[in-house]
């Protein structure tokens, strides 16, 4: 599958987190992130990420257009709902293609830990 990890500033440590405790999960799958995290997971992890621009750079939208063409399985999307960012419609149309394209998306940790739960026991995650 491929699977797209992207986290907003104050959510990157979580991210890491993520990443490090489903390593053994995450390893059989293609990964893509934005610039920033992907940065960060390949630091922490022995994972291979494909990084693509940081998200107010455009990187949401090459991951977004990713999902249009059909060439994305998963999002984990870590936001920070208490900050507003200076990209938030690149953000919600991210979200929005990911609705229309009925791409799997978890903007939170407790969401994301079910989706890697999933790929651990069934190696797909199936909608």
């Amino acid at each position: 599958m491929n699977i797209s990890l992207i986290a907003h500033d104050n959510m990157k440590d979580d991210i890491v987190e993520l990443a490090k405790r489903f390593e053994n999960v995450l390893k059989e799958h293609e990964l893509y992130a934005t610039g920033a995290t992907g940065e960060r997971v390949m630091e922490n992890t022995d994972l291979e990420v494909h990084k693509v621009l940081p998200g107010p750079m455009g990187g949401d939208q090459q991951i977004g257009a990713m999902i249009a063409e059909g060439n994305m399985d998963m999002v984990i999307f870590l936001r920070d709902p208490l900050t507003v960012q200076p990209h938030e419609p690149d953000v919600s149309a991210l979200i929005r293609l990911c609705d229309v394209h009925n791409v799997p998306i978890a903007t939170n940790q407790g969401t994301a830990e079910i989706f890697f739960k999933a790929l651990a026991t069934t190696g797909r995650f199936e909608i």
